[in-house]
């Protein structure tokens, strides 16, 4: 058996785009959530000591990567060095070879796969373990690589397992690059298919394993739920997977049950309860709020001041490890009156008793009038039952609750 570390998609120093109204000291914690993921990844692997670890791309969050997301990468992998513990890095499209960036020397633990698809071969107590891999030499491969990765030659003894950095053919989540499927996967033939690009938690197929991890930090509200890196055992004919967590700020999202609630501190310990709940579980989390089951009452209640006000009463009510971002506010969907309930039956029963005077009398505005009052047909009895009707529909519409 061997055991080793996989793991994708870092982005260490993405701007997080788009996050503007948090407090300072906020926003410096979410920026450097990158590096402390990535720290725990480091961390975790000098306490577990696995045999070798696999990084599938997307190391930066783009090809001009900062001398300080660099720095920090290489500070980890001299860690790993001390410890022993090998590294393959396979870089994806934001992290490519052709990219433009000073760069530094990486430490003799770490084999990096070049543009065309490459086998990295080490004994780990008396197993033979191969590793195919390669790098995007730029931003955009289209070209289906698989193709180039050898089979596997199933010698007793021997584990092969496959980097991809790509997407299958046809997903449309993610741009598609080094499109797969998951068939020509499985022809290689391979004990374990380490997979990168996709942000989202993904396994798919056990036997052998074809795994997704996601990334390490989640960086904005698509991109919910803990974040982190699998640890896996393997031998020839099966595999252990454990997720292992490495997410600072986790992005969530709440929903909170308006019906019947008509007072602000309702709605302020609804949010509040269902925050400190996803904090239980995931930790210190940004939360989007959404309102569901906009009753009447609700509906007069949020009308009574923006959005953006009743957001910065919650965010000023709000734990340390909560940030609220969003609030959403579904629409109140009023429903039409019955055409038997008592205020609609009591208008019809009105309109019942008007004579034909009374008939003319609320419609000379029409039958004056210059333009239309020509082309009107006389008040027919039949007529009058026909505004009956159609009255009745509009009111019923119209006198919503």
């Amino acid at each position: 058996m061997i055991r080793f570390l996989h793991t994708a998609d870092l982005h260490l120093d993405s701007p997080f785009k788009g996050i503007t109204d948090m407090p300072i000291d906020r926003l410096t914690e979410l920026r450097q959530s990158t590096f402390e993921a990535y720290e725990k990844l480091i961390r975790y692997a000098e306490m577990a000591n696995p045999d070798f670890v696999l990084i599938v791309g997307d190391i930066y969050d783009g090809e001009d990567r900062s001398l300080r997301a660099q720095m920090r990468f290489v500070n980890g992998l001299e860690r790993l060095k001390r410890a022993n513990i090998p590294v393959f890095i396979s870089h994806g499209n934001h992290d490519h070879l052709g990219g433009k960036w000073t760069r530094f020397q990486l430490p003799d633990n770490v084999t990096v796969f070049g543009p065309e698809v490459e086998t990295a071969e080490l004994i780990i107590r008396g197993q033979r373990i191969r590793i195919h891999g390669f790098s995007y030499k730029e931003r955009h491969i289209k070209e289906v690589m698989i193709g180039h990765y050898p089979k596997s030659d199933r010698e007793p003894g021997t584990l092969d397992i496959g980097m991809l950095h790509g997407s299958i053919a046809g997903e449309e989540t993610h741009a598609v690059y080094a499109p797969f499927t998951k068939e020509a996967l499985l022809d290689k033939g391979y004990q374990y298919w380490a997979l990168g690009h996709i942000h989202k938690r993904q396994l798919l197929h056990n036997e052998p394993p074809i795994v997704y991890p996601g990334n390490l930090q989640g960086r904005h509200r698509n991109e919910q739920g803990v974040k982190g890196f699998y640890e896996v055992e393997l031998e020839p004919d099966q595999a252990a997977l454990k997720f292992v967590p490495t997410s600072v700020l986790v992005f969530d999202e709440i929903e909170i049950d308006c019906k019947g609630m008509s007072l602000a501190n309702e709605w302020l310990t609804a949010c509040q309860n269902a925050a400190t709940e996803v904090v239980e579980r995931n930790g210190a989390s940004i939360l989007r709020v959404h309102n569901v089951n906009m009753g009447s009452e609700a509906s007069y209640l949020f009308s009574g001041s923006s959005d953006d006000e009743w957001l910065d009463v919650l965010r000023d009510s709000a734990e340390r490890n909560v940030w609220f971002s969003e609030l959403i506010v579904e629409s109140y969907q009023k429903s039409p009156l019955s055409p038997e309930s008592p205020l609609v039956r009591s208008v019809k029963e009105q309109m019942e008793k008007w004579e034909e005077d009374d008939w003319k009398t609320v419609l000379q505005d029409v039958y004056q009038h210059a333009r239309s009052g020509s082309y009107l047909s006389p008040l027919s009895s039949e007529m009058q039952e026909e505004l009956r009707r159609e009255a009745g529909k509009l009111i019923s519409n119209e006198l919503s609750i």
